[in-house]
């Protein structure tokens, strides 16, 4: 989508008239805007369109889940989660809601059905948290939907977008859950409104052609072009009318196809410089926030949720707090379903790289993570952001090994984290890193109040050599 070429106009659609230093200042504002949207065109690529991809999982619409733990070879969602089995699916609400159908679940088994509309906003919660486990119905409609509400559905939960996108947590107990756990998986289900309430189904829309997506795209000056579709994909926000004149200045969310590839050398110059410049700051944010435990409990939720984090963190938008979520851990859970204190460096202020040091973490007798489901430590490649090939294929520690672990004479737990063996003894404790740079989540779901409040402090990494 970009301007029609005219008199004040070059074939990319930006006006003539502005100079190469406001192409790049509003192309920094829109890459950082649409990351997430850029993001989100990636995995949709990924999962509903490219068959051929490893990360497929079906056309829109369909349930899709997997009775299996992530692993290294899993790479479209960075710094992933191996606690919970996945469903995962997107949704095209314009023709019509869709019904989701979940089941009861017993009592001691966490389940969460996570929504992401368009934006990356987790804009509502089914599961242990918000209906105890009971079965319901829910449907989920889009913004233009305004139907009555049918009968026996529990809840109708409305999105901004029509492309939204599930993910589904079941809690895995072992291994030898996985059985139960594909069979609770097999209950989720999913039905058009019509087909719901046994009536013919409306005229359907045409089906959208997304484009063939790039390796590293979402980091180069392409990302401007999938923006620019995208912003074709969703209605503006009341509160983004001006922002979106500015983008339109350089061609981007108007009515024609925008194109990098037609900018004049100076002004695609400036938007190579808005990329880095970017992408820096958007890293640079994390880096001054990556110490503070409740970090991802303030990028993850509605829009009105992240209207009001920002500002505690000092942002006069949510727009860099959402792109910073996009890339430190898309599709996080929202605060309240989970919380993840983020290790990148030690206790000496040291970032993280097991070829130079080995570590340790120590939980003290009866201080283990405060977390009403369960709590998990995970492993991630700093490079990658992905889980690491390693010699006992286990890429975190969790509340669910507690019998396996071996516990200090005072009641405390030492976690060893490094890339060889700590030895046969303490071995039950140990989290594989990688030979390089690395990083850790530590996640708590459910967290008690006091995690929310930051009344409690998450164990500090520390050298052991």
């Amino acid at each position: 989508m970009g301007c029609s070429a005219d008199n004040s106009t070059d074939p990319s659609g930006t006006k003539t008239d502005i100079s190469a230093e406001e192409v790049q200042a509003i192309a920094r504002d829109a890459y950082i805007y649409g990351f997430p949207l850029v993001m989100n065109l990636k995995t949709i690529y990924d999962y509903t369109v490219d068959v051929g991809s490893p990360n497929y999982k079906g056309p829109l619409n369909e349930v899709s889940c997997e009775a299996r733990l992530f692993t290294p070879a899993d790479t479209a969602v960075v710094t992933p989660n191996s606690d919970t089995p996945y469903c995962m699916f997107w949704m095209d609400l314009r023709s019509e809601p869709v019904v989701l159908t979940v089941p009861e679940l017993e009592d001691d088994r966490y389940y969460s059905v996570q929504l992401i509309d368009l934006y990356t906003h987790n804009f509502a919660y089914i599961g242990t948290r918000v209906n105890d486990n009971a079965a319901g119905r829910y449907l989920l409609a889009g913004p233009g939907w305004s139907g009555d509400e049918p009968n026996n559905i529990t809840e109708i939960l409305t999105s901004e977008t029509d492309l939204i996108f599930a993910v589904i947590r079941t809690q895995l107990f072992d291994s030898n859950d996985l059985v139960r756990v594909a069979e609770i998986q097999s209950s989720y289900a999913l039905q058009p409104l019509s087909a719901y309430l046994g009536e013919a189904a409306p005229e359907k829309v045409p089906a959208i052609e997304f484009p063939t997506w790039t390796d590293g795209a979402e980091f180069s000056v392409a990302a401007f072009d999938y923006l620019d579709f995208a912003l074709g994909l969703v209605n503006t926000h009341p509160d983004e009318s001006e922002l979106m004149a500015s983008f339109a200045k350089i061609g981007i969310g108007t009515t024609d196809t925008f194109s990098t590839t037609a900018m004049p050398p100076e002004y695609l110059g400036s938007l190579e410089n808005a990329v880095q410049q970017s992408v820096e700051e958007i890293r640079a944010f994390i880096g001054a926030n990556s110490s503070d435990p409740l970090f991802s409990a303030r990028l993850f939720g509605t829009r009105e949720f992240l209207n009001e984090s920002a500002a505690t963190m000092g942002q006069p938008t949510l727009y860099l707090p959402r792109a910073a979520a996009a890339i430190a851990g898309l599709y996080g859970n929202s605060g309240a379903e989970a919380v993840y204190p983020m290790y990148f460096a030690d206790d000496d202020g040291d970032q993280l790289d097991a070829s130079e040091h080995s570590y340790v973490m120590r939980f003290s007798a009866g201080g283990l993570p405060p977390a009403k489901a369960f709590w998990s430590l995970s492993m991630y490649d700093g490079p990658t952001q992905l889980f690491i090939n390693n010699p006992l294929d286990r890429y975190l520690v969790n509340s669910a090994m507690i019998e396996e672990f071996v516990f200090e004479d005072d009641g405390s737990l030492l976690i060893h984290v490094q890339k060889d063996s700590p030895g046969a003894d303490r071995e039950a404790n140990w989290l594989p890193a990688p030979d390089g740079p690395f990083y850790l989540a530590l996640r708590l779901y459910l967290p008690e109040q006091r995690v929310l409040d930051g009344e409690w402090a998450a164990p500090a990494l520390s050298k052991s050599q």
